[in-house]
Formats: C-alpha cells, sequence, structure tokens
C-alpha cells in the first residue's frame, strides 16, 4: 500500500512539474511574442485603411503604401483636427470607454448602438502629386446581429462619393452577415453618394436596388438572408457620415476649414 502511495505521489509531482515548465513556457512564449503580434495587428490595421481607400497593392509592403496617408485626430463636435494629440498613439477604442474621453448616447441618439461616442477620432487623409486632398478614409463601427463591426469608409475629395467600404473585425454569422466581406458586395458601394442636399442619404436596402431609380446613387444592395446585420451596417454608416460623427469634418474639409 506504501508503494502505491509513493508511485502515486511521484506520478503527481512529475505532472505538477510538467504543468509549471509548460506554464513558464507559453508565458515567455507569449510575452516574447507580443511586439510582434502588436506589429502584425497594426500592419493589418494599415492594410485595411488602404484596401477601403482603394490604394492597396499586393504587390508593394504595406508600410511603403500607407506613407502616402496622413494621420490625423479630429474633435468630433466641431470638426477641427487636433494637433496637441498623436495619433500614432491615441487609442480611440479606449477613448471610447473613457468617461473622460467620451460621452453617453441615449437609445434615440445611438441608432449604431454604439453606447459612448468618443470626443475624438483619428482620420486618414491622402493627398494628390499636387498635394491637394485626394481622398478621405474614416473609421466606423457599429452593432449588427451577434457583433460590433468595425471598420472604414472612403470619400473622394468631394466629401461625398464613396470610394471604398470595408469592414477588418466582426462576429457576423459567415455565409450571412459575414458577407459584408464579400468583395462583390463591397464593390457596390463604389461611386454612390452618401449626401443629397446636406442631409445623410446613403441606404442599405432590405433587398436590392433598381438600377433605374432616381435614388439609386444613393441606395446599396442588402445582404440577403441578414436583414439584422444590413440594418446595423445602414444605421452605423447614417451616424457616423451624420452630425454626431464626421458631418462636421467633412463640411469643414468641402468649405477648406479644417
Amino acid at each position: 500500500m506504501s508503494a502505491n502511495n509513493e508511485t502515486l505521489s511521484r506520478v503527481l509531482m512529475v505532472a505538477l512539474g510538467l504543468c509549471i515548465v509548460c506554464s513558464v513556457v507559453v508565458s515567455t512564449a507569449a510575452v516574447a511574442l507580443k511586439p510582434q503580434q502588436e506589429a502584425n495587428k497594426a500592419r493589418d490595421l494599415k492594410r485595411n485603411i488602404l484596401m477601403a481607400g482603394g490604394i492597396y497593392d499586393a504587390e508593394l509592403s504595406v508600410e511603403e503604401q500607407f506613407e502616402r496617408i496622413q494621420s490625423r485626430v479630429v474633435d468630433l463636435d466641431t470638426g477641427l483636427f487636433v494637433d496637441d494629440v498623436d495619433p500614432a498613439t491615441f487609442d480611440q477604442r479606449r477613448s471610447a470607454k473613457d468617461p473622460a474621453q467620451s460621452r453617453a448616447l441615449v437609445s434615440n441618439e445611438d441608432p449604431a448602438k454604439i453606447i459612448r461616442r468618443e470626443n475624438q477620432a483619428v482620420v486618414y487623409l491622402v493627398n494628390n502629386d499636387n498635394g491637394g486632398l485626394d481622398r478621405i478614409i474614416l473609421p466606423i463601427r457599429g452593432y449588427g446581429l451577434w457583433s460590433t463591426l468595425y471598420g472604414f469608409v472612403a470619400l473622394e475629395s468631394d466629401a461625398n462619393t464613396i470610394i471604398g467600404l470595408g469592414f477588418y473585425e466582426h462576429g457576423e454569422t459567415p455565409g450571412l452577415g459575414g458577407e459584408v466581406d464579400n468583395p462583390s458586395w463591397k464593390a457596390k458601394w463604389a461611386g454612390k453618394l452618401a449626401y443629397k442636399e446636406g442631409d445623410v442619404a446613403i441606404s442599405v436596402l432590405k433587398g436590392a436596388v433598381t438600377p433605374s431609380s432616381p435614388e439609386a446613387q444613393w441606395q446599396v444592395d442588402g445582404l440577403s438572408g441578414a436583414t439584422l446585420t444590413t440594418k446595423g451596417v445602414h444605421n452605423l454608416v447614417q451616424y457616423w457620415l451624420g452630425d454626431d460623427g464626421f458631418a462636421p469634418l467633412l463640411g469643414n474639409l468641402r468649405g477648406g476649414n479644417a
């Protein structure tokens, strides 16, 4: 009996030792790899910004292409750029959770279901070869069916014509709401207009756009079988292009006052 107990104790000691060694190895690897993981995450975000802006080239490095882009922090209430905040270190998601850097939204002013809206945001500007503004890339987010969708919408220099839209993070159902990642659906946004007579007019329909409709230039096909995700995308785009989002900035850019 004593021999059995001694054998069991040895087995438990060996198992415990292995667990400790494995834990140390995993923890060390996680710490050692964290800088590389953060770098990969930042690179992927830049790639998505380039893709939304229609300027991504898979043959070139992301860092090289991103040199064309100027990152700026903007005050969402005034639409004016903030020069004393570094866009490279500004954490917009953290800002949205901080009561000192954001404001709570009541239900009737929160169609995108973001709960809190940050006071400041990072936007991305692309200049042409002559130094003039070529395109504007804006961060957007909002709730779909299962998740918050995070992405970007890009506009031409007129601050009205849409170049592209894409999401880089979401948890929508593959094959249904997950079709927001489908290149053919994303391509439907190009050339659509965001505003009509100063008001946000872009709309994501429940069905398909009728090409002959006079409203077609402000409409995008909905996602088949994904009504709630479609509604979520419609709401978040309308919110972020509206007065509580980037409308003040876009108005300033049109007037040359940003």
